[in-house]
């Protein structure tokens, strides 16, 4: 698509189900990337194959953009590539995150929030005055082993790094410096097999006793509230007492424990992505995290607390709604922590009952393969972590050395 970058064209570009690019009519090599997220981001094709990135709108206005593609062309038309030159040697990981990497890291994963909240809080403050050069292979060695003596585990000390190497590969993309500093900084090797927690029997009951027992105890609270209302005049609360739920927090556990689904799966799950007469949930890919859509069967438990649930809400698009901020939520720590506490279960996370789900497929006997497909995992890798759980087959392949 053709058109003249201006301040005028940029709202009226709309996102599409894929990025498209916009090139200028007036110069020839400048374009502008419209990302499907609705992100847009000025680039410049110096030569076939061959190309820049600018900055994004929120930092750079149609004209400036341009004056910095004319710049680059020029040399380009020298014989100077401009991935050779340093322009930018004086760039500091502050500058960079601050300036172009932030903003383009929103746009573009999922968790850009999160993971520039860790670049920030494990480089930045501490390294962010060092030249992009400067975060040399045994500057990062030192800081992984202080996190280390520390007590950070690996696996955690291993994605820190790799938000960091990420963030450097584009400050090479788009030209800051020359080569990636940490191109030859390994990772610490982990067990990717190591024991997944999942509940046992005696765990599993107490945690569905605890979260009845929680919900009843709201609804006799709220029953306790609208009486003291009513002898006062006041306006009463809703009734709980006919509703099958108090809150969230039991439909969101007791689907979690079915489905397998990643917690920001089940925060952004919205109606429409529930067909509640094939008992199916669709993920959409720009939700979960492969970027792939799958579709995950429901159980009779899974698929009668959703129809529960469904009948206390009126008018809502999200499955469940934060009713303190009207959106989607982005944690339930206090209320998850509480019911563990009170149910006596210890070192078990959220996600962790994603791994139940798995766990308990396992050893019913659902084939690997299958239960990748329903937890989404982009191959068989993630998934085998969990085949210990099934050692039947094993048995039955040496018992043929008997024979």
């Amino acid at each position: 698509m053709r058109a003249v970058i201006s301040n005028s064209l940029l709202p009226k570009l709309k996102p599409r189900a894929k990025s498209y690019d916009i090139r200028d009519e007036k110069l020839k090599g400048f374009i502008l990337r419209v990302q499907k997220t609705g992100g847009m981001f000025y680039r410049c094709e110096y030569a076939r194959g061959k190309r820049i990135s600018l900055g994004s709108t929120a930092l750079l206005t149609p004209a400036q953009a341009r004056d910095k593609a004319r710049e680059i062309l020029s040399q380009a038309r020298l014989g100077i590539d401009p991935r050779g030159k340093k322009p930018n040697d004086r760039i500091t990981l502050k500058m960079f995150v601050d300036t172009d990497y932030e903003a383009w890291r929103l746009a573009n994963r999922k968790n850009g929030k999160a993971d520039l909240h860790r670049l920030q809080v494990n480089f930045v403050d501490e390294l962010g005055d060092r030249l992009l050069a400067e975060l040399t292979p045994i500057l990062i060695e030192k800081w992984r082993t202080n996190r280390i003596n520390d007590g950070k585990k690996i696996a955690t000390v291993n994605r820190d790094i790799c938000i960091l190497k990420s963030a450097l590969t584009k400050a090479v993309e788009w030209g800051f410096i020359n080569e990636h500093p940490l191109r030859k900084l390994k990772l610490h090797k982990t067990d990717s097999t190591a024991k997944v927690r999942y509940l046992l029997s005696d765990e599993e009951l107490s945690l569905n006793n605890t979260i009845k027992k929680r919900d009843q105890e709201l609804k006799n609270a709220r029953s306790r509230a609208n009486e003291w209302r009513k002898m006062r005049n006041y306006e009463l609360y809703q009734d709980l007492a006919n509703c099958a739920y108090a809150d969230h927090m039991e439909p969101m556990i007791i689907l979690s424990l079915n489905t397998g689904l990643r917690r920001g799966e089940l925060f952004n799950l919205h109606w429409d992505d529930v067909d509640l007469d094939r008992g199916i949930l669709t993920i959409s890919g720009d939700v979960s995290k492969s970027g792939k859509t799958r579709h995950v069967p429901l159980n009779t438990t899974a698929l009668q607390v959703l129809r529960n649930w469904q009948q206390q809400q009126t008018g809502e698009t999200l499955v469940f709604v934060n009713q303190n901020t009207g959106k989607a939520f982005d944690n339930v720590k206090k209320a998850w922590d509480g019911i563990l506490t009170a149910a006596e279960i210890d070192n078990f996370r959220w996600h962790d009952m994603r791994h139940h789900f798995a766990s308990k497929l396992v050893m019913s006997g659902v084939d690997l393969n299958t239960v990748r497909e329903l937890l989404g995992h982009a191959d068989i890798k993630m998934t085998l972590r969990y085949a210990h759980l099934a050692p039947e087959h094993k048995a039955k392949a040496v018992e043929r050395l008997v024979a």
